[in-house]
C-alpha cells in the first residue's frame, strides 16, 4: 500500500491561495468554448466545465494548485478547503512536472478517478474519462416526479451505480476512500448547480453540466451566492452517505495511486 507523505498535507492552504495568479489568458470572458483537438479533458465534469469556460487553462494543461483553487472560487464559489486535498493529490498524477498537472493526467485510475462513477465507465470496462449517456441514465432518471435532484436521490444513484459496477467489473475497488470521493463529488454537483444550503439542484442545470460540461447560464443558472464550504457541504454529504446504503468490499484496503508508475497489482485490490 502507498502512503501519502505527511509533509505534503501540511502546506498552508492560505499560502497556496495567495500565490494564485492569472495564467495566460486570465483575462478570459469565460464564454463556453468546446475543447479543440489539442485540448485535454478529465473524468471530472466540474474541472472540464471550468476549462471550457476559461477558469482553468482552456487547453487543460499546466494546472497548479493555486490555479485550481482560484478557478473553483471564481467559477463555482467553492472555497479552497473543500477541494484542496483533491488538488494536492491531482498533482501526483503529473507526467511532466512536480508542481503542475493536466486534465489528461487526472484520468489516472486509483488517484481521484474511481470506479462506479455516475457519468463514466469503470476503467476496466472502457473509457474512464469520456461522458457516457448509458451510465448517466441512472442519475438522469432519478427522483422521478420532481424537477430537482437532491441528496437522497444522489445517494440512491450512488447505490445503484455501485451495484452495477460490482456486477459488471470484477476489479471494482470499493473502500471508504472511493466512497468518500464519490460522496464529495455528488455533494458538489448538487451544491454548485443548485442550492448550496439545501442540496437541491434543478435537473435541467445538472444535466447540462454533465452532458455538455457547460455552465447552464443560458438556462438561468447563476453561481451560488453562498460560499460552498465544509459547513454547507458536510450535511449534504451525510444524507448522501446514509441513503447510499454503502457496504465495503471484503479483502480490500484503502489506497491512493501516487504516480502513473504505481503498479495496481501491488496497490490495488487483493
Amino acid at each position: 500500500m502507498v502512503f501519502l507523505s505527511s509533509l505534503f498535507f501540511v502546506l498552508p492552504a492560505l499560502a497556496l491561495v495567495k500565490q494564485a495568479s492569472a495564467f495566460p489568458g486570465g483575462g478570459d470572458d469565460h464564454k463556453f468554448i468546446a475543447p479543440g483537438p489539442d485540448d485535454v479533458r478529465s473524468p471530472c465534469p466540474g474541472l472540464n466545465a471550468l476549462a471550457n469556460h476559461g477558469y482553468l487553462p482552456r487547453d487543460g494543461k499546466n494546472i497548479t494548485i493555486p490555479i485550481m483553487m482560484k478557478a473553483g472560487n471564481d467559477g463555482f464559489n467553492v472555497q479552497a478547503p473543500v477541494i484542496l486535498l483533491a488538488a494536492r493529490v491531482s498533482v501526483m498524477t503529473s507526467t511532466y512536472a512536480w508542481d503542475a498537472f493536466s486534465l489528461k493526467d487526472v484520468r489516472l485510475h486509483g488517484n481521484i478517478e474511481h470506479d462506479a462513477s455516475v457519468s463514466r465507465m469503470d476503467e476496466a470496462l472502457g473509457s474512464n474519462w469520456e461522458f457516457n449517456e448509458e451510465i448517466y441514465s441512472v442519475l438522469a432518471n432519478s427522483n422521478p416526479g420532481s424537477d430537482n435532484y437532491n441528496a437522497s436521490s444522489a445517494g440512491a444513484v450512488q447505490h445503484e451505480r455501485l451495484q452495477q459496477s460490482l456486477r459488471d467489473n470484477n476489479q471494482t475497488h470499493n473502500t471508504l476512500s472511493e466512497m468518500t470521493i464519490r460522496t464529495r463529488e455528488s455533494a458538489l454537483y448538487l451544491s454548485v448547480m443548485g442550492n448550496a444550503t439545501t442540496g437541491e439542484a434543478p435537473k435541467k442545470f445538472v444535466d447540462v453540466f454533465f452532458r455538455e460540461e457547460r455552465l447552464p447560464i443560458e438556462e438561468g443558472w447563476e453561481k451560488s451566492p453562498v460560499p460552498i464550504t465544509g459547513d454547507t457541504i458536510d450535511p449534504i454529504e451525510d444524507i448522501i452517505f446514509a441513503t447510499s446504503n454503502w457496504v465495503t468490499s471484503e479483502g480490500q484496503c484503502a489506497w491512493v495511486r501516487t504516480s502513473p508508475g504505481d503498479d495496481l497489482n501491488v496497490v490495488g485490490p487483493r
